[in-house]
């Protein structure tokens, strides 16, 4: 599998050779819950302008949720900018490299520090997303997908599968997750190109549907995401501070609007100024 993965990955810019532990700490954090392909132009604009965790830091919180865009989840953005500030004090401009010591900064879990650890620095920690996990359930299991989660239990099958050196193990798994993402996708597997088919025991017993709990489908029309989205667009878009009127053009909705601002508020997203416009941080 890993040669599989050696000829066919996508050649995606924050793996190619020299991207540091930062391209890569920037690019888990935007591919949470968010597509490649509205992640990888925001990434590359993101290197090009704070090509260094302390280059970041020292950008006001208003600019970074600005270069975050459409990508959504606006908090990452925040995090990201904390953590950028810890790794440019305390670890001399480097993301480091252990697991612990990057789940110590803001806004870092656990998928994330293995993450980190594995793409940006070859070390063997089990790496588990929905596609690992798919993966994991078919091959493994033979089950048709993935239950509900479960961390214990799924970074037990991981690891049980990658080899004990640093370096194989981390290309094992980026191989994971790269067959998860292209070949066994949820909806048409392409089993005819997968590279453990043979040994699938998922094929082994039919292909059988998943029978598992219902998943929970996300939706997003007309949902709190989407308004909150909606508000910061129009923040966004300002040059300066922006008034009450002009937020409410942006929902017809007044209870969820309101609603929706004072959750911004609430998480440091938005600002109120004195005389009671609005503004992205650190911009009013």
């Amino acid at each position: 599998m890993a040669d599989w993965f050696t000829a066919t990955a996508r050649p995606l810019p924050w793996r190619a050779a020299g991207v540091t532990g930062w391209g890569v700490l920037v690019s888990e954090t935007m591919l949470q819950q968010t597509p490649v392909n509205r992640v990888q132009p925001i990434w590359e604009e993101w290197m090009r302008r704070w090509p260094r965790p302390s280059d970041l830091a020292a950008e006001s919180q208003g600019e970074v949720l600005r270069a975050w865009g459409k990508l959504g989840y606006p908090r990452r953005a925040l995090r990201l900018h904390e953590a950028a500030g810890r790794i440019a004090a305390e670890h001399g401009d480097v993301v480091p490299s252990d697991v612990d010591t990057l789940l110590a900064l803001p806004g870092i879990g656990a998928y994330t520090a293995r993450a980190v650890a594995a793409f940006a620095y070859g070390r063997r920690a089990p790496v588990v997303d929905t596609n690992v996990r798919r993966v994991v359930a078919r091959a493994v299991h033979g089950a048709g997908d993935a239950g509900p989660p479960s961390t214990n239990r799924d970074l037990a099958d991981v690891d049980a599968l990658l080899p004990a050196e640093d370096a194989p193990a981390a290309t094992l798994s980026a191989a994971l997750m790269e067959l998860g993402q292209v070949v066994c996708t949820v909806r048409s597997p392409s089993c005819e190109r997968c590279p453990i088919a043979a040994d699938c025991a998922w094929q082994h017993n039919g292909r059988p549907a998943y029978a598992g709990p219902p998943k929970k489908v996300q939706k997003f029309a007309g949902t709190d995401r989407q308004v909150r989205g909606r508000l910061l667009d129009v923040l966004r878009g300002a040059s300066g501070p922006v008034t009450r009127d002009q937020l409410d053009a942006a929902w017809n909705e007044a209870g969820q609007r309101d609603r929706c601002l004072d959750s911004l508020l609430v998480d440091g997203l938005v600002e109120q100024t004195d005389d009671g416009r609005f503004a992205l941080p650190g911009e009013r």
